[in-house]
């Protein structure tokens, strides 16, 4: 019989996958515990359509992430906070500023997708990387200046 699984099955499939079992072991025990459902023409339609829609938006965002990348790349953005006389800010730059920063640039960019390699407590120019999508990065310089 074959049924398409609705949850992770560990020695049959993941989630989306239709598989061929045993009548038995799909009816008592998949079935009766809500991990599948038998799959019918329809239902194989339905997994189908929807694996084609999940791949499309997929391939969107990765082209919408690559295009925002080659825009970000090497961009320049500038932080202006207070700090001492010798250069050393109060406080240090965090993630959160830079996409504040990023989106008043007009970015559409979350904090938890910028990584600093070191922590920015001084003034002058760091580097930053900005990871977009999976496989999709741009990296950027934050200039720190003073207030």
């Amino acid at each position: 019989m074959k049924v398409l699984l609705l949850q992770d099955v560990k020695p049959q499939g993941k989630k989306g996958d239709i598989i061929e079992v045993n009548d038995g072991y799909a009816r008592n025990f998949l079935i009766r515990r809500g991990l599948a459902k038998e799959a019918t023409a329809a239902v194989i339609n339905e997994t189908n359509q929807r694996r084609a829609a999940d791949e499309k938006r997929r391939k969107e965002e990765s082209d919408a992430a690559k295009q925002a990348a080659a825009e970000l790349n090497g961009k320049t953005v500038e932080i202006a906070i207070r700090c001492g006389d010798n250069g050393k800010l109060f406080g240090a730059v965090t993630s959160k500023e830079i996409a504040e920063k990023l989106v008043g640039m007009g970015y559409d960019v979350d904090k938890k997708k910028v990584v600093l390699k070191d922590s920015v407590k001084s003034v002058g120019n760091y580097e930053a990387e900005l990871k977009l999508y999976a496989g999709v990065s741009a990296k950027i310089v934050i200039a720190v200046k003073p207030l």
